[in-house]
Formats: structure tokens, sequence, C-alpha cells
């Protein structure tokens, strides 16, 4: 008796306990606040532009200016962990492989795929195109890592959210589409990186630290994009030079929100299935729209009556793909 009390004992204390992040509420939240900063990085970045005479055809200084943000990430991250958790919180070797290819398709590829492609592509059409990465990763989930199974409530739930984000889009002042190799191929090349990024960080969040993949892929991704940026020419500097004090600011909390949304994000996928973490990603272009009103004054861009439209639509297919299912067939 007292040998199965033991053998209890010692499968519960190996058996990890299910943290907050994998109950409902806590995906919801973690969810809901990566979305939210992830959404304010639309109109910082243009602010930031403002704040460094960034043009947006100067591809080199673009890419320097990301760059730099998410080094700045990919050291917040390592410090501040570094701190909680009173140790370097630095890889291992054999952690390298694996914050390589994040490092790759997270934020090299995707980026430099994003920025090249931004500067010739129409800005709904991005908008769209970007959105698309919440159905890919449902897709690249159930046939390539199979991680779970495709079924029809998930094509229908990311469906309505996309419906929110086209709606939000193509009801705004810019209007229209186009498509070119250059541009929009580009932008859909990034998300395709970014979908397969999410599945990849799944995968290795089996065997390392989430957060740790999150802040050193960032910190050398990063690194490479700010270099190449750099060679290309680009230059980065506080448009006003006597007072820097609000583009640094500016720039430090561009690094806050890689850090803080992809690092929680990084974590909620690691203990839940992806298409219900990768269907809130429909949040991002609507949470990006409302606080580009808000902070950049751009109430032209979508009315109201839209948005809460595209929200309601949004809201809806979130709902949707996390609602259970009436069997435990599926993953």
């Amino acid at each position: 008796m007292n040998q199965a009390h033991t053998e209890r004992e010692t499968d519960s204390r190996q058996r990890p306990r299910k943290g907050f992040l994998a109950t409902t509420p806590g995906m919801v939240l973690a969810c809901l606040a990566s979305c939210l900063l992830w959404g304010s990085a639309f109109p910082c970045v243009k602010l930031g532009y403002d704040f460094f005479a960034i043009s947006a055809a100067d591809t080199a200084s673009i890419l320097a200016f990301a760059g730099m943000r998410f080094t700045l990430a990919g050291i917040m991250v390592a410090a501040g962990m570094s701190i909680a958790r009173k140790r370097p919180f630095v890889p291992a070797t054999r952690d390298l492989p694996a914050i390589g290819a994040l490092a790759l398709a997270q934020t090299i590829v995707q980026y430099v795929f994003f920025y090249v492609g931004l500067a010739h592509c129409a800005g709904v059409t991005s908008s769209i195109l970007e959105a698309s990465n919440s159905f890919l990763c449902v897709l690249i989930a159930a046939l390539v890592f199979r991680f779970e199974k495709l079924n029809a409530r998930k094509i229908l739930g990311c469906a309505i959210g996309f419906a929110g984000v086209v709606l939000v889009n193509v009801t705004g002042s810019e209007g229209g589409f186009s498509f070119s190799l250059a541009g929009e191929g580009m932008v859909l090349a990034s998300t395709v990186a970014a979908a397969t990024s999410s599945n990849l960080a799944k995968r290795f969040s089996a065997e390392h630290d989430p957060v740790l993949l999150s802040g050193w892929q960032f910190f050398f991704g990063g690194l490479v994009m700010m270099l190449v940026g750099f060679a290309l020419g680009g230059h980065v500097a506080p448009a006003d030079a006597a007072n820097p004090l609000p583009a640094c600011a500016l720039l430090g909390y561009l690094g806050f929100i890689s850090a803080a949304a992809y690092s929680l994000w990084s974590a909620t996928l690691a203990v839940n299935p992806v298409s219900k973490v990768s269907v809130f990603g429909f949040m991002n272009p609507v949470f990006g729209v409302l606080l580009s009103a808000l902070l950049l004054g751009e109430t032209n861009v979508v009315s109201p009556v839209v948005a809460v439209g595209a929200l309601a639509l949004v809201s809806a297919g979130i709902v949707i793909v996390n609602r259970k299912a009436p069997s435990s067939a599926e993953a």
C-alpha cells in the first residue's frame, strides 16, 4: 500500500499542472491582451515613422527601424525573465536550432517580405491578406503539422471572423483591391511565414521554454534585420534631435509590444489547440482600426456602425471555433 501511495505521489509530481493559460478564461484574456497590444502597433508604427522621419518608400530605414524594435524586444524578454527567475535567461545549445528556425520564419522572412511588399501594396489589400494568417494557421496546423483535425465548425468560424476583417477594410476610405507579385505577393508570403512560425512555436514548446524561444528569436532575427537595413543605407535617428525622448520612448513601447504580446501568445499556444488561439488574430485589425481612430484621429477610416458590425462578426467567429465539440473525437 505504501508503495502504491508513493507511486501516486511520484506520478502527481511528474504530471504538469494545468496552468491558467490552459483554461478558457486564461486563454481568452491572454489572446485579447496580445491582440490589443498588436493592434496598438498599427498606429504606433505610423507615429514612429514620423518621430524618426522615415518615409514609406525608404525600405532600408524601415528594415533597420524594425530590426531595432525586435532586437530591443529580445533584450527586454531576456532581462525581464532573468530578473523574475533570478538567474540568466539564456538559451542552451539545444535551444539554438529552434530559435534559429523561429527567427527565420517569424522575424526575418515575415517582416522583410511584409515591409518590402507594403511599399508596393494597397493598404486595404494588405490588411486583408495579413488577416488571412488566422486561416492559414488553422490549415497548416491540420494539414501539415497534424496538431488537430480540420472540421466544418473551425472553417465556419474562421470564415465569419475573416468576413469581419474584410468588412472593416473594404468599407474604409482607401477602398479598392489590387495584386502584384512585388506588393501583395510579398505580403502574402509574409503571412504564410507568420502562420508557419505559430505552428513551429507550438511544436518547439513541447521541448523548449516558449518564452525563451520568443525572446531570443526576436533578438537574433531583429539583429539580422537591423544589420541588413543599415547595410542597405538605412538611417534611424530621432527627427527632433533637441528632444529625442518621445521618439526613444515610442521605440521602447514598440519593443515592449513585441516582447509581451508574442511571449504571451507563444505561451498560450503551447497549452491550447492552434485553431482556438489563432482565430483571435482576427481581432488585430479591428483593434488596429479602433486605436488608429483614438490615437491618430483617423475617424474617417470606418464608420462606428461598420466597426461594431466587424467586431460582432469577429467575436462570433471566435465563439464558434472555441465552442466545445459535441464529441471528444476532435483533437
